[in-house]
């Protein structure tokens, strides 16, 4: 049977991806955004090696390249904007997420990271600012990319980043990153266990309440 709206497996892991993010934010709180950093910090990093072939030193107009392929290789709609000697720009018409990214603008904080560390790690400072998002509710994705310090705008700064050695994978963290991560995870379980036992136990009030009326 044919549907006009297809299910696709990019649609559902959309989706899938930005009901936990949501619901990790509502448990963990502002924490949940140091969580997405640090994802992205690391798969910026990974995502890397797909364009370092020769292991040059990489031009602005390069690194404007690469960080737009990379999101449009995922899903994403991005153009180059503005490319200048010490920062870019760069605009998008729809994100890898799809709209689902409203139910969890911190998701932003993956492209801020990504962008940053590349730029970081290529240039050694980044700053990104996110001008406009998506998932705030603009008709499109503004971002700002600075390789030196600027006080034009504020942006998250991204400098003095760990590189991972040669042959080593970025996504083994450090054993002490590893426990912190684990202990705000543990929150999050230990919170969504406590909503469950108040749910459980107001249900059933509702049914001793609803048998003293029978």
């Amino acid at each position: 049977m044919a549907m006009d709206n297809q299910l696709t497996g990019t649609i559902f892991l959309s989706k899938l991806v930005t009901q936990y993010a949501q619901l990790h934010s509502k448990t963990v709180g502002e924490s949940a955004q140091e969580y997405i950093r640090q994802i992205g910090i690391r798969t910026g990093e990974w995502l890397e090696d797909f364009y370092d072939h020769s292991k040059e030193r990489w031009t602005v107009d390069k690194y404007a390249d690469v960080i737009v392929d990379i999101k449009n290789s995922i899903g994403g709609h991005f153009t180059i904007s503005e490319v200048h000697p010490d920062h870019v720009v760069v605009k998008a018409t729809g994100c890898p997420f799809g709209e689902f990214v409203q139910d969890a603008p911190h998701l932003c904080n993956m492209t801020s990271s990504v962008f940053g560390g590349i730029a970081a790690r290529r240039f050694g400072y980044g700053k990104v600012s996110l001008r406009k998002r998506i998932a705030l509710g603009h008709p499109g994705c503004e971002v700002a990319v600075y390789f030196e310090p600027n006080e034009s705008e504020e942006g998250r700064v991204y400098k003095d980043l760990p590189i991972t050695p040669e042959n080593g994978n970025p996504f083994e963290w450090e054993e002490e990153t590893i426990k912190a991560l684990h202990r705000e995870l543990a929150k999050s379980d230990d919170m969504i266990i406590s909503l469950l036992d108040e749910l459980e136990d107001l249900r059933k009030k509702v049914n001793k309440s609803n048998g003293d009326f029978n």
